[in-house]
């Protein structure tokens, strides 16, 4: 039987509000509050949602770049699931790194100016203890080869001052690559890079991920680009997952409101196509001590006192094959039954500086 790479069961991660030595926490950022899901292997899966969601702070835990306060992250190791939040040793930890590596946002920031590239590259490898400096620089060679930085040699003992920002995120691929890892997590890896070689870096990651067999947790805002990169996509808000499937029956078929409005705010390029906005109220909502009920509930149009008010956050149902969401009125939306409701009365309340966390 085939395990998944990724197996992520009731995940949840809270930040403390205020804590200090005298005073015990009372209010939590939710950042993640019991999100599943599952990455096989080769197999893609696309984080979407707006800032704060909670996307960033998924693809630490799942590095263990930060501490989960609950559920389960399995990752396999010689086809059998690991939990990695339950890894303490030192020896474990380093190995688990040999097998899931990161992708960072800004390619200049996640490198240090002064070391060169192959000092960059060859740091995973001198960790691991794997190979000598020659067999060291002749897989640094090799690999900036596969990412297409040639010649080799007239990048190698480069700073990443001298190049450009898609060469360094070609670095920043390269390095972890370097040790033949199963899993990556890539945070929104092309955002901070031209328009014009952002499709280049995206088939390098899929031509990569399928030559090397690699699983990559895509953390995207851009829905175009998730489409492009992922077989699946997972959609978040305020810690919860609220709709999961293949990449194309979810943009074709949305069944949750939140995706929905993502979909109709992505602009149309031709004019005379006319899509109806999904009209979705105020700003995001608090993520201290949200209540007991659906997230959704202040900014959704189809809301309803009963269930959504008076009910816990909505489990992930199926309502398709291999296509769940988290609504109490799903089926009502797709027929047609649940009307908009048009007053104002449940705009929430302003989020202050602190309620904002980076996830």
């Amino acid at each position: 039987m085939t395990h998944p790479v990724v197996r992520v069961s009731e995940l949840e991660k809270r930040f403390p509000v205020q804590k200090s030595v005298f005073r015990k926490a009372t209010d939590f950022v939710h950042a993640l509050d019991g999100i599943s899901f599952d990455i096989p292997p080769g197999g893609s899966l696309g984080l979407v949602g707006e800032s704060g969601c909670g996307k960033t702070t998924t693809g630490r835990i799942l590095l263990k770049l930060l501490e989960s306060t609950g559920g389960q992250v399995l990752i396999e190791k010689d086809g059998e699931p690991v939990d990695i939040t339950a890894i303490t040793a030192k020896d474990d930890l380093k190995d688990f790194r040999s097998r899931a590596q990161m992708i960072f946002q800004d390619p200049f920031e996640s490198m240090n100016p002064r070391r060169t590239i192959y000092d960059t590259i060859s740091e995973p490898l001198t960790v691991q203890n794997i190979g000598s400096v020659a067999e060291r620089e002749v897989r640094v060679a090799e690999l900036l080869q596969l990412v297409g930085l040639t010649p080799p040699e007239s990048f190698i003992f480069r700073y990443p001052h001298e190049l450009s920002g898609g060469q360094r995120q070609r670095v920043a691929i390269a390095r972890a690559l370097v040790v033949d890892p199963t899993f990556v997590v890539a945070d929104e890896p092309t955002s901070m890079l031209d328009v014009s070689i952002r499709i280049s870096i995206m088939d390098l990651m899929l031509k990569l991920g399928q030559d090397l067999n690699v699983s990559y947790l895509y953390i995207t805002h851009d829905l175009a680009v998730a489409r492009y990169m992922c077989d699946r996509i997972a959609v978040m808000y305020l810690g919860k997952i609220v709709e999961l499937a293949p990449t194309e029956e979810l943009l074709a078929n949305p069944r949750h409101p939140y995706t929905k409005a993502l979909i109709s705010a992505v602009p149309v390029p031709d004019p005379t196509i006319e899509r109806p906005p999904v009209e979705i109220k105020g700003g995001i909502s608090r993520s201290i001590n949200p209540q007991a009920r659906c997230r959704f509930y202040d900014r959704c149009p189809f809301a309803r006192e009963d269930p959504c008010n008076t009910n816990d956050h909505p489990p992930l149902d199926q309502v398709g094959e291999d296509h769940w969401a988290a609504c109490y009125l799903v089926e009502e939306i797709a027929s047609g039954a649940a009307v908009a409701d048009t007053g104002d009365d449940r705009s929430p309340e302003p989020a202050n500086s602190r309620d904002r966390s980076r996830t």
